[in-house]
């Protein structure tokens, strides 16, 4: 099996693309702890690499998980397999102010 993105921990609702992902692609995930086989997404946009997907829906305010520790908040609902970046989060570390 071919994984196109990392999870790093089991309680994070976002994964990272290890290689640019296309939209309408079914990309299966690896969990980095342990090697094992993540969930798989449908990709609903295009994902450059190092970039995030989510990995189940994440509701508008919902805390974004990543190393089983929060990041952020969304900013608006976010689907599953939709890139998660600065046009839907605001993160915890850089928020200036920003809700």
């Amino acid at each position: 099996m071919s994984f196109k993105f990392a999870i790093h921990h089991k309680a994070d609702n976002v994964g990272v693309a290890i290689e640019d992902i296309k939209a309408g692609e079914l990309v299966a995930g690896v969990y980095i702890e342990d090697r094992s086989p993540g969930p798989s997404v449908k990709a609903l946009e295009d994902i450059p690499l190092g970039h995030k997907i989510a990995l189940r829906d994440i509701e508008e305010g919902e805390v974004v998980v990543k190393y089983g520790r929060p990041i952020g908040k969304a900013t608006r609902k976010i689907r599953a397999g939709e890139h998660v970046h600065v046009h839907n989060l605001v993160s915890t570390r850089w928020n200036f102010g920003r809700r």
